[in-house]
């Protein structure tokens, strides 16, 4: 099974979220994403200052087996990108919770945060979708 990190929080659609210092928050995807999507070869990054709802797409990933989009967990705006996975999206496959991170968010209300999942509660999640 995925190594799950305990201090972040989970989407059913398979985004992780860590909350920072700063009140920030740095979005990807979860080790399990990455290793259905394959190796990746491309990611299409939002732009810096742009306002996205929950449920919108906020990235898109494409890897030599699909492409998929990474939706926005919370409303937010986005803050900062990561500009190595131009040159790297590889960085996604091989370190999905640190080098690979896609953005950092400013949440429009930091309590919508508390509505998404705990490291044990998505992988209980993960453990039905094998039922």
């Amino acid at each position: 099974m995925n190594n799950i990190p305990g201090d972040l929080k989970y989407t059913d659609e398979h985004e992780w979220l860590r909350l920072e210092d700063d009140g920030s928050v740095v979005v990807g995807i979860t080790a399990h994403a990455q290793e259905a999507l394959g190796d990746l070869v491309f990611v299409e990054l939002p732009e810096v200052g742009q306002e996205i709802d929950a449920g919108d797409g906020i990235a898109v990933v494409e890897s030599v087996k699909a492409a998929s989009d990474v939706y926005a967990p919370i409303n937010c705006t986005v803050s900062a990108i990561n500009d190595a996975l131009a040159d790297t999206p590889e960085s996604i496959n091989e370190d999905p919770y640190g080098e690979g991170w896609i953005a950092r968010i400013t949440p429009g209300d930091r309590g919508d945060l508390n509505a998404l999942m705990s490291a044990d509660a998505y992988q209980e999640f993960l453990e039905n979708l094998d039922d």
